[in-house]
């Protein structure tokens, strides 16, 4: 969660929405993207225009500019790595902790990092898998079938969420922006102290101050604060393609979606644990 409340502030000082010249250093004008001599179109034949018709639709990598659905394909990539590093750290256990460190680590590198980089962002992907793979499976053994359970609710939650957001009923508003940073500041705050009561013994349960009804109202508004983030993801990538960004800014709008589904997935497979602890 610290790395999605530190991705939002560099969002909200993101000189890609700040520059109001940053569209025409990426030539998002009319002309953007426009072929070579496409004004002296009229000059040409009936076959040679039937020939340019018929040519395949530029690809990102035809362009050298960021689309949607590059996106979307190095997003899957990096989940199918997430897959990958769960399966090992649900057989190996002891990977969890140093998965979580790992990823907490490149977690903030790649937050900051001004240029995307598609090796640490996979290695991101990998090591967040070891540790929710780890997880998943110590508390699979505790209470069958939370894991499942936690997958499919995850992809209910984004995919209602991506719904509403195309429908234009789920939108980022100044007001809500304002709403959503205090209340990820206050549960990052609250977070840090729950985490140091847990350790020193102040605290009892596997969740400390987020166990009970207590845990599930927070859980609760976690799971919305990470819808929220998601729309803001959303909104990234739509205005980034749209302002003709360059090719490799898929891959932060690709880290932004795996860190946010992450984290809706914690958020999912705690409260399922907390309700089922009476198993």
């Amino acid at each position: 969660m610290n790395s999605r409340l530190m991705g939002e502030f560099r969002l909200s000082g993101n000189p890609i929405f700040g520059s109001k010249n940053q569209s025409a250093s990426w030539g998002t004008g009319s002309n953007a993207g426009s072929p070579v001599g496409f004004h002296e179109s009229g000059n040409l034949s009936a076959d040679q225009l039937q020939g340019m018709y018929q040519q395949p639709s530029a690809n990102s990598q035809d362009t050298g500019r960021m689309t949607i659905g590059d996106t979307i394909n190095k997003t899957i990539l990096c989940l199918a790595l997430v897959v990958v590093g769960a399966a090992v750290g649900w057989a190996v256990p002891a990977l969890m902790l140093p998965g979580a460190l790992i990823g907490f680590v490149l977690g903030l590198v790649n937050v900051f990092k001004k240029k995307p980089s598609p090796a640490l962002i996979l290695l991101y992907a990998a090591a967040e898998g070891l540790f929710l793979g780890g997880l998943s499976g110590v508390l699979e053994r505790m209470y069958d079938g939370i894991a499942i359970q936690a997958v499919v609710a995850t992809f209910c939650v984004a995919g209602v969420t991506l719904a509403l957001y195309r429908s234009g009923k789920y939108r980022m508003t100044p007001k809500l922006n304002k709403m959503f940073m205090i209340a990820m500041i206050g549960m990052v705050v609250f977070s840090l102290a729950n985490m140091v009561m847990m350790m020193t013994g102040t605290v009892d349960g596997m969740f400390g101050m987020r166990s009970g009804v207590f845990g599930l109202v927070i859980g609760v508004i976690a799971v919305l604060l990470a819808t929220y983030a998601l729309v803001s993801d959303f909104t990234m990538i739509e205005e980034l393609s749209r302002q003709g960004a360059p090719a490799i800014m898929a891959w932060r709008g690709a880290f932004g979606l795996t860190m946010t589904l992450v984290w809706l997935y914690l958020e999912i497979l705690r409260i399922l644990a907390i309700l089922r602890g009476d198993e």
